[in-house]
């Protein structure tokens, strides 16, 4: 049994094209693959990463489907999330236009505490064909208290590694600080470890 110190749920939000199953592919299996069809319902996947300080954690990552047709069977899995990523196409202004609309839904939702990053897929095309900034994205994430924006490219893995390595880091601060407690309700769990925060923080008594 791989031994680990927290368990971490993400949902990867957005819509329909944007990359969101390629980007947890890219994660999990270090692969890109351009004919994949639209998820249905939802997908899962997961992963152990290291963090800074060395812990290990164990992500548990939900992809959901982007068409209206399913968004109230994906909304369930929403409930219990520490990290969403919302997800929009850089080529595809609509996609954009309609990331209001999904943070809206996962604040709705998610766990208040939720560590949402928003993410600017497919930053390796032509810039002749790029039609949402950079600063669009930066100003979108400041003007809806987003702190976590970043481009990303599933199929040259550009920044994949660091959106899901970014977001747990923030997720362990939160649970540092008690923002976070480990339950199902936090989408944190204790993993099998002997080495937890909690642990680490008790005091002995003086004698």
């Amino acid at each position: 049994m791989s031994t680990y110190n927290y368990i971490i749920k993400y949902i990867i939000v957005g819509d329909s094209g944007v990359g969101k199953s390629c980007l947890l592919l890219q994660f999990t299996d270090k692969r890109f693959y351009a004919g994949r069809e639209l998820t249905i319902g939802v997908e899962f996947g997961t992963r152990f990463i290291s963090l800074k300080d060395g812990k290990q954690i164990k992500l548990q990552i939900w992809d959901t489907a982007g068409q209206e047709s399913f968004r109230s069977i994906t909304q369930s899995y929403y409930r219990g999330a520490a990290g969403a990523l919302l997800v929009y196409d850089i080529s595809r202004r609509e996609t954009f236009e309609h990331v209001s609309t999904w943070l809206s839904d996962v604040r709705r939702h998610a766990n208040p505490n939720t560590t949402i990053v928003l993410v600017g897929n497919k930053c390796d095309l032509d810039e002749r064909r790029r039609q949402v900034t950079r600063e669009e994205g930066e100003k979108f994430a400041k003007d809806n208290d987003i702190p976590l924006f970043i481009e990303t490219s599933a199929k040259s893995s550009e920044n994949v590694e660091e959106v899901f390595s970014i977001t747990a880091e923030d997720v362990y601060d939160k649970i540092k600080s008690g923002v976070f407690s480990p339950n199902e309700t936090s989408g944190i769990r204790l993993g099998h470890s002997q080495s937890t925060i909690a642990e680490e923080t008790q005091t002995s008594g003086c004698c």
